[in-house]
């Protein structure tokens, strides 16, 4: 099963898309400095297990450990151990067993043992009475985790998952302490204790994020930083402050005009990489609101959008390049542009498909519908979304509410239900199906970013057969017949996927672009010219 996985992993990174490289490595890497980086959200609250914003992952991940984690950059990427010695799986795919390292301790100084593995795993497929867990759908297959000794984790599956590997090396499976959770299991949301390489410092609220080396970390001589701060700012500021020294990389991606601008000012002093993003917008569709449970109307909501012609115009002025499904363009899994061609919204003929849609609205007795659209107060890509997705249905006489909120607010609406549609997002730390998918699945899987809440099941009927399928051609059509009805259905509606350009200042070392900016941010092989 690793075999498959990592085959398909390469295989998706690899496929279409080019990148520019950095410059490579001349020097031995040095010892001491503080990484200035900034994040363009502020983390709602500090909890691994709950978030899905790289809002949380970048300044608060570096204090955490994982099983296993992905390195390399895009081109390389591969499954390593984290806090094991080794791992090793069962012939059926249904048993997994992991050997941890007997060096690892938190930030406290005590021991972490298969107790807290055990602990935070159960706290993600299980999660205590007001505690979330938002990627608790990708884990329902397990049904025991078992403690043989201190050191030995034994999973249980209940059936074959052909994404099991990659969820084990997910960056969001933050190990937390078992004690300190049977104290309190919403410590995480509000207190830092990991593992990771360095522990925590300070946050103040509305500007920064502050980090030093934790010198009990496992991985000797590591991590090369003495600490980190994170500045919280408008991406509007990003470029200003790169050219101006505040901070010397921003770790999500840049627009191509501030790479430019960025490029121009530091000449030789900035470095310059660019590759796939598994980032994508969508719209998510209220389905327990009238008339938007009607798939009539869904459909006209996405057939008014001009994606083909659009893209070309959004990649030079956003992080949006890319017209596809539910899967990364160019991945292995992804529909063709033939295939999203025969799909609702995917027409080349806008002005036939504009026709079709209005059609549809007077047939579902709405044709001067109005929608309250929630959308993030953050710039790209969200606001440049929102906009244009005004536009495309204002094409076909949609009037539109624009409401725009901080990063805690947005979330807090997603989850009340409170919208007509959102700007909500697919991206996680890899391409896998399975991370994709769980976005668009019904209320009856509980899945808590599925926001659309609609009640077909056949969709989660076609998740579960691609889920399981573990040789790669039978799940291939299996992944093609979920996007194809799911596309149709309209619960979810793609927007653009992106494009990732990080710029920095040429005193940063060892830091790699992945394809996900959830990936690659331990900081642990960072290091900076003085």
């Amino acid at each position: 099963m690793r075999g498959i996985l990592l085959t398909l992993v390469l295989a998706g990174l690899g496929a279409g898309v080019l990148g520019a490289e950095a410059p490579a490595q001349s020097a031995a890497p040095k010892r001491g400095g503080v990484l200035n980086f900034a994040v363009v959200a502020e983390p709602p609250n500090y909890d691994c297990h709950a978030n899905t914003t790289f809002g949380v992952l970048h300044p608060v991940g570096p204090h955490y450990s994982t099983l296993l984690k992905y390195t390399g950059d895009w081109k390389s990427m591969r499954i390593e151990p984290d806090v094991v010695s080794s791992w090793s799986a069962s012939p059926d795919g249904l048993t997994y067993t992991f050997k941890l390292r007997q060096d690892v301790r938190f930030h406290d100084g005590s021991p972490m043992t298969s107790a807290d593995v055990k602990a935070s795993y159960e706290r993600i497929i299980n999660p205590p009475e007001g505690v979330l867990s938002s990627r608790r759908a990708l884990y329902e297959d397990i049904t025991a985790i078992e403690t043989p000794d201190a050191y030995t984790v034994v999973f249980r599956f209940k059936a074959p998952n052909a994404s099991a590997l990659d969820g084990f090396a997910s960056p969001w499976n933050c190990i937390y302490s078992a004690a300190k959770l049977k104290e309190d299991p919403h410590y995480p949301e509000t207190k830092i204790l990991g593992t990771g390489a360095f522990s925590f410092v300070e946050h103040v609220k509305g500007q920064s994020w502050e980090a030093k080396r934790f010198d009990g970390y496992f991985q000797p001589g590591l991590p090369y930083i003495d600490g980190y701060k994170a500045f919280f700012v408008k991406s509007t500021g990003l470029a200003t402050g790169i050219i101006g020294g505040q901070f010397d990389i921003e770790l999500r991606g840049l627009t191509p005009a501030d790479r430019d601008q960025i490029a121009d000012k530091l000449k030789g002093n900035a470095v310059v990489v660019e590759g796939p993003w598994s980032a994508s917008l969508m719209l998510t569709v209220n389905a327990r609101r009238k008339p938007l449970d009607d798939v009539r109307v869904r459909q006209a909501l996405t057939m008014a959008i001009d994606r083909w012609g659009g893209a070309p115009a959004m990649a030079k002025i956003s992080l949006m390049k890319y017209v596809g499904g539910f899967t990364r363009p160019g991945y292995e899994y992804a529909l063709t542009a033939a295939e999203l061609e025969a799909l609702p919204g995917y027409s080349r003929d806008i002005d036939k498909s504009r026709e079709d849609a209005r059609r549809l609205l007077k047939e579902a007795g709405v044709s001067h519908l109005k929608i309250n659209l929630l959308n993030r107060n953050v710039g790209q890509p969200y606001t440049a979304a929102g906009i244009y997705t005004i536009n495309q249905w204002s094409k076909i006489g949609i009037e539109t509410e624009h409401r725009q909120l901080e990063t805690k607010l947005f979330f807090d609406a997603l989850a009340r239900g409170d919208f007509d549609v959102a700007i909500d997002f697919i991206t996680d730390h890899g391409d896998d199906p399975n991370l994709q998918y769980v976005h668009v699945l019904s209320a009856a899987m509980q899945s808590p970013m599925s926001y659309s809440q609609h009640a077909d099941t056949k969709i989660d009927a076609l998740f579960e057969r691609q889920k399981r399928a573990l040789d790669p051609a039978e799940r291939k059509q299996a992944t093609r017949e979920f996007e194809q009805y799911a596309i149709g259905q309209a619960y979810n509606i793609m927007l653009f996927w992106w494009q990732r350009i990080v710029v920095y200042n040429k005193r940063v070392n060892g830091w790699q672009l992945t394809p996900s900016h959830y990936l690659g941010n331990d900081l642990t092989q960072v290091w900076l010219e003085p």
